[in-house]
């Protein structure tokens, strides 16, 4: 077995770079609130920031809310690629199933409740076994968007019987957990208070994505696949994972 440290590790091993990716574990951040929460100067965050998005830890997206805004977040998929080479090299065994979630509930919110927020609803009941208690709502609620319900039915995730609602009728929970799943909503929505920890995801909705009726599919696919990955990984940071 070579001895030569690989190249994640590399990448991982820089205090910077391991404290920005500590962050980015929890949500999404604009480049400002980076250098807010570390204390450090942007041109070093902005440096190291590159440094991930070149070695494919880091994703960016620009703000549905504010063009000129844009948030930098985590790639779970490639961090889970880059935790199972080095598991493999160490010969570490895997282990991946929560089974002793604390009981909780989770708000997800959006602007409109017809596609994001509700994916992430599903996701949350379905990979949780029913043990979180979980709710969407939207700023400006719609409706249920049908390709929402038809990419949720090709893995299995029947979720017709789910409505959208407005945040008011979420008033009388208290979460001990929000999630926004838009930008929108993260920058425009009332919060339950300082109390309630909230976190933010900044998912491209796939409603507003131009195109053939294939292409609009690929787009609610992409988006299904991101929260699943999302969820999965935030179940792992609740009380009792």
């Amino acid at each position: 077995m070579s001895s030569a440290v690989p190249e994640p590790l590399r990448l991982l091993a820089d205090e910077t770079r391991w404290r920005l990716l500590v962050l980015l574990r929890q949500g999404d951040y604009q480049v400002g609130e980076l250098v807010s929460q570390l204390g450090l100067s942007q041109n070093l965050v902005s440096y190291h920031l590159g440094v991930l998005r070149q070695g494919g830890l880091v994703v960016t997206h620009r703000s549905d809310a504010d063009g000129r805004a844009t948030y930098y977040g985590l790639d779970l998929e490639a961090l889970k690629t880059i935790y199972a080479q080095i598991g493999k090299l160490l010969y570490v065994p895997q282990h991946e199933v929560v089974t002793n979630l604390a009981p909780a509930t989770v708000f997800f919110f959006c602007t409109a409740n017809s596609a994001r927020s509700q994916m992430a609803e599903a996701w949350m009941r379905h990979l949780s076994h029913g043990r979180i208690t979980v709710r969407s709502a939207g700023t400006q609620p719609t409706r249920l968007h049908p390709l929402t319900v038809e990419v949720m039915h090709e893995v299995g995730l029947d979720i017709g019987y789910q409505t959208a609602k407005h945040l008011d009728s979420l008033a009388d929970l208290q979460p001990n957990l929000i999630v926004t799943v838009c930008d929108i909503a993260r920058e425009h929505c009332v919060r339950w208070g300082e109390a309630v920890r909230q976190i933010h995801w900044s998912i491209t909705d796939p409603v507003l994505v131009p195109g053939t009726p294939d292409e609009q599919r690929r787009a609610f696919r992409t988006a299904r696949d991101e929260l699943r990955s999302r969820v999965e990984g935030l179940l792992h940071l609740l009380p009792g994972a």
